[in-house]
């Protein structure tokens, strides 16, 4: 698995929330200024190569599903930010967030 950029995680944001839809569905929630309907078809056909979306085709139409769980990327990740800056040690990562100031508790309640 490989991090994805920032226009394939909003996009599989939206999809991980619907669980399945069109192109339309997808980009129906995103505020404005929304991308171009062909964006978020190139987008979806990209996560798709790369193995986080799965189609059911109807006809011409695609309806999109996720097929990485949010819970896997979201474990993906944090081990990667955890090797990448914290030498794989869970102890590091949560001496940094209790000695960053402008991050606590009540910035995040």
């Amino acid at each position: 698995m490989k991090p994805l950029t920032r226009a394939e995680e909003d996009i599989m944001q939206h999809l991980w929330t619907l669980e399945r839809g069109f192109v339309k569905d997808i980009l129906a929630p995103m505020s404005e200024p929304k991308p171009a309907y062909n964006t978020v078809s190139t987008i979806v056909r990209i996560l798709e190569r790369k193995g986080f979306v799965s189609h059911k085709s109807y006809g011409k139409s695609h309806e999109y599903f996720p097929i990485v769980s949010k819970d896997e990327y979201r474990s993906f990740i944090i081990k990667k930010m955890l090797d990448g800056y914290f030498d794989s040690s869970f102890g590091k990562l949560t001496d940094f967030f209790k000695s960053d100031e402008t991050l606590n508790t009540k910035t995040y309640q």
